[in-house]
């Protein structure tokens, strides 16, 4: 029996926990939430990242040479999709897609599948536009011997500030203090030290660019982008990135350099600062980027006025003044949420936590306070680069340091930045997924284009594999692509997943209400694309898609054929299945629409159900076939677990069972960010041990990419600055992994009804308490347990 500290009434109803009226302003306790290091960075891997949601900075702290790469979330290659006006399409890319699709469903329906993925490369658009990173800004000191001691380097979750400190060679102290500022939209760079000083400060930039260093310690760099790119793996050389003076996004960035002592001055290629003790580095930028339906050229914003403004408006203010105004606006949204899991020794605390990380991968050592600082760490990464409206964080979040980032950088829709927000409502931080709200706003302007084109449909809108700042929704691939990835077609109905999660959590019916129209034409692409076919054992008629994909996942046919392209993914159908519910239940909630729902329901009535494999696994293909790669990276059909509610142990135990089966195939060697998406999945099935599995897996040391030594470590995991290791580095790992914890302490299903700790590992049951998480009714509660028993729980609200 439960016996809170103060008595609160409870019901236990099938296992679960009934909150009745209750509150409090308990908070639970938190261990250390410091990233330290003994060393600077030499990698990008192992930088410290911080952020505003629109500016971002990855510090290195160097001794001789401190260099921060710098981000801004609105500096993308290309420019607003406007139909035959783009680039590609121009060329007549996409024309034949409407006249494909009765040929390769007919192709499909002769089984002739070779035939059928060849045709479906008709059905493809132009790909994304690129993520460019802004710069380097570079301090280097001067008439030191290189000889340091007592070095540490940090990054405080709790106040988004980094620091690094050493001692240089005749003993005195430098400090440096580095944080992205919010209300002030600039990065803050504060050098104090205890003997003065000299430093050179440049600005570099790889995109083209001209750039002044003027005598008044002011640097400014104005640039542009290529208004059209292509993806690396699908062209290289000169026209890869198309650049003209005349087109793509603009930008300026201006650094100031305030010495406390000492003199500033220029060589007009950087600034020299001499003498010098003190001295505070302030950074702006803004771009020409105006909304994904504006020319950044003909219609961007005024640059250069607004970096101009900015920057004079901060300099007004000393250092310790910004620094408040920062922690006044981030400490509220982080301390929202404290987690406690257990304690690590101090022994093993006071390691660096590169090293931590390594042990706790090689040795399987007990650090509950790494588990947690993993945890908050993603709730960190997401404040710092989710707050701008209309642009959500992408692949890499808000940190690129590369001309052709990974996979674009771009919006990648199959997963990865859904998994992006999965923990944002129940973390407690619900104004970091407008972003997302907002951006599906815009996707579905270009969606509604995107259903007529390629798909020959007039109501609704879709999206495909991939998106980008400027709201693409095309099928990508330039008849090229391999249709595995590039003509997955769910994206837009994926992603309005999060239109009624978000009002599962705020009960906000105005809200509700303004998105509504962008989940019923979600829903309604869905049942156009649906086709009518007989069941071949049962005979009865079913709902299915065809064509059809199960993203980036390939199957091995009866025939020995290796291929994506089908009719019947499980994928679809889970996705379509979750929208078409969502959508009837938000009319029903605003009372409209009673003719639509009841048509949407007879299509979710008629779709094809789950079926379980002969091997016990949920099958992901419409006929029993095996996967190509049986531990493939992708598991899209147990969409219907997480993020979907279709599939629960209490409600369906045998479809439960067929998707711990279909985990148990598929092993744990995988990638960072699917091994994020199977903690969730472990964890909303009841499997604690298996969820804090996959979370150790997740938690397995990575080496950065460009480090080449002997004792390298590759795959999926974290690297040593806790980003998320595909790899390359995805951020979605990182937001993935701390949704899955969230899932293993808390389940809510709307109805009033939660779960605390549902899936719980042994390895936590001794002593825990987390505070601030969220319930799908809108409460945020805390949880004490000892024991594996719940020896507290209320609401704080």
């Amino acid at each position: 029996m439960l016996r809170p500290r103060h008595f609160i009434p409870l019901l236990l109803i099938s296992g679960a926990l009934l909150l009745a009226s209750c509150s409090g302003k308990d908070e639970a306790r938190q261990g250390n939430m410091v990233l330290h290091y003994d060393s600077p960075a030499t990698y990008f891997e192992q930088s410290l990242p911080l952020g505003n949601g629109r500016l971002g900075a990855c510090v290195y702290g160097g001794t001789q040479k401190d260099r921060i790469s710098l981000n801004d979330i609105t500096l993308w290659t290309g420019g607003p999709d406007k139909g035959d006006g783009h680039y590609d399409i121009a060329k007549g890319v996409g024309s034949e897609a409407v006249e494909t699709i009765p040929l390769v469903r007919a192709a499909l329906e002769a089984e002739d599948y070779p035939k059928a993925n060849e045709l479906n490369k008709k059905i493809q658009g132009h790909f994304s536009e690129s993520y460019q990173p802004l710069g380097t800004l570079f301090i280097s000191y001067g008439g030191e011997d290189g000889n340091f001691s007592d070095y540490c380097r940090t990054l405080d979750l709790t106040k988004a500030v980094a620091t690094t400190s050493y001692k240089i060679s005749d003993g005195s102290k430098r400090t440096t203090e580095y944080f992205v500022s919010a209300p002030d939209s600039c990065i803050v760079v504060h050098v104090k030290a205890e003997k003065p000083f000299s430093a050179r400060i440049s600005l570099e930039a790889g995109l083209p660019h001209t750039t002044e260093a003027l005598p008044s310690g002011e640097i400014t760099s104005k640039g542009y982008c290529a208004f059209h790119a292509y993806p690396g793996y699908y062209k290289q050389g000169p026209d890869q990135y198309l650049y003209d003076p005349a087109k793509g996004m603009r930008y300026c960035t201006r650094v100031k350099v305030i010495p406390a002592s000492g003199t500033v001055g220029s060589d007009g290629e950087e600034l020299t600062l001499s003498d010098c003790s003190e001295a505070t580095i302030l950074i702006v930028n803004s771009t020409s980027f105006n909304g994904p339906f504006k020319d950044p050229v003909t219609e961007g914003k005024p640059y250069e006025e607004l970096s101009r403004a900015n920057l004079d408006r901060v300099c007004a203010k000393d250092a310790s003044t910004l620094l408040s105004s920062h922690l006044k606006d981030y400490c509220p949204l982080f301390d929202r949420i404290k987690l406690f899991l257990g304690e690590t020794p101090d022994s093993v605390k006071a390691l660096p936590t590169d090293v931590q990380l390594l042990r706790y991968t090689d040795l399987t050592e007990s650090n509950p306070e790494l588990e947690a600082l993993y945890y908050q760490y993603g709730r960190y990464l997401l404040i710092s680069s989710s707050r701008t409206e209309g642009v959500p964080a992408n692949l890499q979040g808000l940190w690129n340091e590369s001309m052709d980032p990974p996979w674009s950088s771009n919006y990648t829709i199959n997963i990865n930045l859904e998994e992006n927000y999965w923990g944002a409502e129940a973390g407690a931080l619900p104004e970091m997924h407008l972003p997302l709200l907002t951006f599906i706003k815009d996707l579905s302007v270009n969606g509604k284009a995107t259903a007529k084109k390629y798909y020959g449909i007039d109501k609704g809108w879709g999206a495909g594999h991939n998106s980008d700042i400027w709201a693409m929704a095309t099928p990508v691939g330039l008849n090229t692509g391999d249709p595995g990835w590039a003509n997955w077609n769910m994206g837009g109905a994926w992603l309005c997943m999060d239109i009624w999660e978000r009002y599962m959590y705020s009960h906000d019916v105005d809200e509700l209400k303004s998105f509504y129209p962008i989940l019923k034409g979600a829903a309604e692409f869905c049942m156009e694309v649906l086709v009518r076919k007989k069941d071949p054992v049962t005979g009865k008629e079913e709902l299915i898609t065809s064509p059809s994909t199960s993203p980036e996942n390939y199957y091995l046919n009866d025939d020995g054929y290796v291929g994506p392209t089908l009719y019947g993914a499980t994928a679809d159908l889970a996705i379509i299945r979750e929208c078409l519910g969502d959508a009837i239940k938000a009319a029903q909630v605003l009372g409209v629409d009673e003719d639509f729902t009841a048509k949407a329901q007879a299509k979710v009535d008629s779709l094809r159900p789950y079926h379980v494999g002969k091997n016990g696994n949920l099958q992901e293909w419409y006929h029993d076939w095996r996967d190509q790669d049986p531990r493939h990276r992708h598991q899209s059909h147990l969409i219907g677990v997480y993020p979907g509610h279709q599939i629960t142990s209490q409600d369906t135990p045998e479809l439960a069972k067929a998707a711990l089966r279909t985990l148990e195939i598929k092993g744990t060697e995988t990638t960072g960010w699917s091994a994020g998406w199977r903690v969730n999945l472990f964890a909303r099935l009841g499997d604690g041990e298996g969820a804090y599995r996959m979370l150790r897996r997740l938690l397995r040391y990575v080496s950065p990419d460009r480090y080449h030594g002997p004792d390298a470590r590759r795959g999926g995991g974290t690297y040593p600055n806790l980003f998320d290791a595909h790899s390359p580095f995805q951020i979605d790992g990182n937001f993935g992994g701390s949704a899955g914890v969230q899932e293993m302490l808390l389940y809510s299903d709307g109805s009033g009804k939660i779960i605390p700790i549902p899936s719980i590992p042994e390895q936590w049951k001794k002593e825990g308490e987390v505070s601030g998480l969220r319930t799908r009714d809108g409460k945020s509660v805390l949880i004490k347990w000892k024991d594996g028993v719940v020896t507290t729980l209320r609401t704080l609200d």
